[in-house]
């Protein structure tokens, strides 16, 4: 049996004192936060939309101003929302792969406190004017040592159960382990050398990495250590390729770090890093392609189960969006492409469909699976889900396109010398489409949301909300 079979099987067996387990209390909290940082940060993404087609409802209020908002907006979704998804679906995954539970429960509910009062700190010192410049570093000074030390300790509490296995480890560890080495280092050198060690182009040139080696380091290996852990389990299925895994898992290592700098292309950092980031962005690509092409592989046969099995279409769809993201990174590294869309919506259409279009529909489809089985009960209404995907798959295609397209015209306009207000006025029909398109993805969640709160009061009504390490059978309502 390969290492894939075996922990598909491990996982559906009965596993030794499940009881202590896996505390399924905790990922509900971990779930619950980060659905209320998805709220407000939405809401801060629409607040900074209806800003740009002169319609701010809170023109005149500082602490409204859209361009506090839009660092709310941003950090919400990286450590409100993301981080506080990913510590719940970890709590759920590693246990059931090492067969151990974390290093301490208690310091696992200490680390969901700690990190909800470093996310709201970092909310409350942005609105009141207390940010670093420095992109999705904008964190407060004083709560950086907190949130590094808070990631300290989640690698520690995680690592621990990991260290005890024995024999072969399946690649969805690999990434788990690299994840939190990563992110510990990658979020020390974005937020404390360009603060205190280094200035001018060599700050920005660590700012680059930050930015970039965030997704690639943190958000990434999570979301696909996650994937090779759903994925067979639900197709019940082994991965197709061991080793295509592994290439995947190698190539993101070896070649991401390098390649946060295409972001700053024609600036006086040193030519040959710039030069090294365009390499590396397009090796990067290619290992996309092996894990895309591994995915595909496993589900090959099984097509129909991405129409009928409602996690499998969040993550596939998830998939398509990563590769044609890192298709279009490939091209706007260029340095030919770069003249024309640096500073325009087209890379904000590009961030939109990385965070969103990619990360964010694997963790719905992680939570459409995980919450029937948390709660007891199969979800309220099978409808309320499918609005859910496709409202939030179309409204990030439609966000997306549109902000790309954009920025094509955008950069063609500053390129032709346009006055200023000229790139204006061709920008506002394509902001108008983008409030419309977020509009349609916030009425997704609010699909969610209430379709949960009435599964909620399903399992209340049946007794069935889990209480701390209590283990259930897993009913699944159909497709879902």
């Amino acid at each position: 049996m390969s290492d894939a079979q075996a922990t598909s099987v491990q996982d559906i067996q009965e596993v030794p004192d499940p009881k202590t387990l896996v505390e399924e209390r905790l990922v509900i909290w971990y779930f619950l936060a980060a659905l209320t940082y998805l709220v407000i940060s939405m809401l801060g993404g629409l607040l900074m939309a209806f800003q740009l087609i002169n319609h701010n409802p809170f023109s005149g209020i500082e602490i409204f101003s859209p361009g506090r908002w839009r660092m709310v907006h941003t950090n919400a979704v990286a450590y409100g929302f993301i981080a506080n998804a990913f510590l719940g679906a970890l709590h759920w995954a590693v246990p059931r792969l090492t067969l151990q539970p974390v290093l301490s429960r208690k310091l696992s509910y200490f680390i969901f406190a700690a990190w909800q009062i470093v996310v709201l700190s970092t909310a409350v010192g942005l609105l009141l004017g207390q940010a670093q410049g420095l992109e999705w570093g904008e964190t407060p000074v004083w709560i950086d040592p907190v949130a590094l030390l808070g990631l300290a300790l989640v690698a520690v509490n995680f690592m621990a159960p990991i260290v005890k296995l024995k024999g072969p480890m399946y690649v969805t560890l690999w990434y788990f382990i690299a994840a939190f080495i990563w992110t510990f280092l990658t979020y020390a050198m974005g937020n404390f050398m360009p603060e205190y060690f280094v200035n001018g182009s060599s700050a920005g040139a660590v700012g680059g990495l930050f930015i970039h080696d965030l997704v690639g380091l943190f958000v990434t290996p999570i979301g696909w250590g996650l994937m090779y852990y759903f994925v067979p389990i639900i197709l019940k299925k082994p991965i197709w390729s061991h080793a295509l895994s592994i290439i995947g898992f190698w190539g993101l290592a070896f070649f991401y770090p390098l390649q946060g700098i295409h972001h700053f292309l024609y600036t006086p950092i040193p030519m040959f890093l710039q030069y090294g980031a365009v390499i590396s962005t397009i090796a990067v690509e290619l290992v996309v392609l092996t894990v895309v092409i591994n995915f595909f592989g496993t589900i090959w046969g099984d097509g129909r189960k991405a129409v009928e099995n409602l996690p499998i279409r969040w993550f596939y769809t998830g998939i398509v969006y990563y590769f044609l993201t890192c298709l279009q990174c490939s091209f706007q590294v260029t340095m030919t492409f770069q003249k024309l869309i640096h500073f325009t919506d087209w890379v904000v259409g590009h961030a939109h469909l990385v965070m969103f279009g990619v990360f964010s529909m694997w963790i719905f489809g992680v939570m459409t699976y995980l919450f029937p089985r948390l709660l007891g009960v199969a979800w309220y209404s099978k409808r309320l889900c499918q609005w859910h995907y496709w409202l939030s798959a179309g409204g990030i295609l439609v966000m997306a396109t549109d902000l790309i397209l954009g920025g094509i015209f955008q950069g063609y306009s500053w390129a032709a010398l346009f006055p200023w207000e000229e790139s204006i006025a061709i920008s506002i029909p394509f902001w108008m489409v983008r409030v419309v398109a977020g509009l349609a993805m916030f009425l997704g969640l609010f699909c969610f949301l209430f379709n949960l709160l009435m599964t909620w009061r399903l399992a209340l009504k049946t007794n069935a909300v889990p209480k701390t390490g209590q283990h259930r059978a897993e009913p699944v309502a159909a497709g879902a």
